[in-house]
């Protein structure tokens, strides 16, 4: 069988997506049968996410939803891809990580992003007016997380919990600058110069403490599995609306614009048999020096999804594991 041949961890991103027909609690319940059967193929983290009254996605909560992934599962790191620290008080954030990390010491990490709500009608349900304080709030955050602050959060960590800051462009600066480890997807992963030096760049800021998470979709399987999620990209795109997962159509009628956006996003998915997938990740391990892999891809078919998360897993087979954090 092929292998991605560089030792690198894989990890998953799951973001709770609703399907067609369903109600969002099964999205939920979905999202722990797979941390439990993630923990059983070895992969390192299972991460969750926060989306807010987006159709598509059944949470808006993520240190929630971690705390039953972590309840329900033994080993797995768990954390968050990521809190939006502009929708957070700092101290929110850095008590509710805590309670987590005193509960399943040694399991949990701390993603976090500076996205806003995806409507203004969100924006402003959160509070939101806008306003870039994210490197302040980060600060503020960590002094928070290391017992530096002049407020002691509590529960006292008896240890560090692993933070990650999700960046594109100028917070990818940011990250190097506090030498944080950093999770990239999108354009910035594109073989483009503005990519490869948008990631150079980080590194040359980061030094040694440079740690790269490439986070993607990737489905080992029928190339149509990558449909639905493309075509609520596309959706939400022309309507404004992220909506469920629908089972595949090729032959479903699509906008000028909701192709070019669908053509876009299987562009950047890696899906096919193992043979393909495993030269894909090659080619951008190797362009990228992706340290891990954080695999956040979703398709209607739900045991499609455990099949294809199964037969990724054994691609990377010996290298994936739990080593440290």
């Amino acid at each position: 069988m092929p292998a991605v041949a560089r030792d690198v961890r894989l990890s998953l991103l799951d973001r709770s997506r609703t399907r067609a027909g369903e109600p969002d609690s099964a999205a939920l319940w979905h999202t722990i049968r797979r941390a439990k059967r993630a923990e059983e193929l070895g992969y390192h983290r299972f991460w969750v996410a926060e989306h807010h009254a987006v159709p598509g996605i059944g949470s808006g909560a993520p240190t929630v939803l971690m705390a039953a992934v972590a309840a329900a599962t033994e080993r797995i790191r768990v954390g968050s891809g990521g809190v939006m620290l502009p929708n957070h008080q700092p101290l929110v954030v850095a008590e509710q990580i805590g309670v987590l990390a005193a509960l399943h010491p040694g399991r949990v990490d701390l993603g976090v992003g500076r996205s806003l709500g995806f409507t203004a009608p969100v924006r402003r349900a959160l509070r939101t007016d806008g306003t870039d304080t994210f490197r302040e709030d980060l600060d503020e955050l960590r002094a928070y997380l290391d017992g530096t602050a002049p407020v002691t959060v509590r529960p006292r960590l008896d240890a560090p919990v692993p933070l990650f800051v999700l960046a594109t462009g100028k917070g990818l600066a940011v990250a190097g600058d506090l030498g944080l480890p950093v999770v990239v997807g999108g354009p910035v992963l594109d073989d483009t110069p503005a990519g490869g030096e948008a990631l150079a760049d980080y590194r040359d800021r980061a030094g040694d403490r440079a740690y790269l998470v490439v986070s993607l979709d990737v489905l080992v399987g029928d190339p149509d599995l990558a449909l639905p999620e493309a075509w609520a990209l596309a959706a939400a795109r022309t309507t404004g609306e992220f909506p469920p997962l629908e089972p595949p159509d090729p032959t479903r009628p699509l906008s000028g614009r909701q192709r070019a956006t669908v053509d876009a996003a299987l562009r950047r998915t890696i899906v096919g048999d193992e043979e393909t997938v495993a030269a894909r990740l090659d080619a951008l391990v190797a362009r990228t020096g992706a340290d891990e892999l954080l695999v956040s891809s979703s398709t209607f078919d739900r045991s499609a999804l455990a099949e294809s998360d199964a037969r990724l897993a054994a691609l990377l087979t010996g290298t994936v594991g739990h080593r440290g954090s």
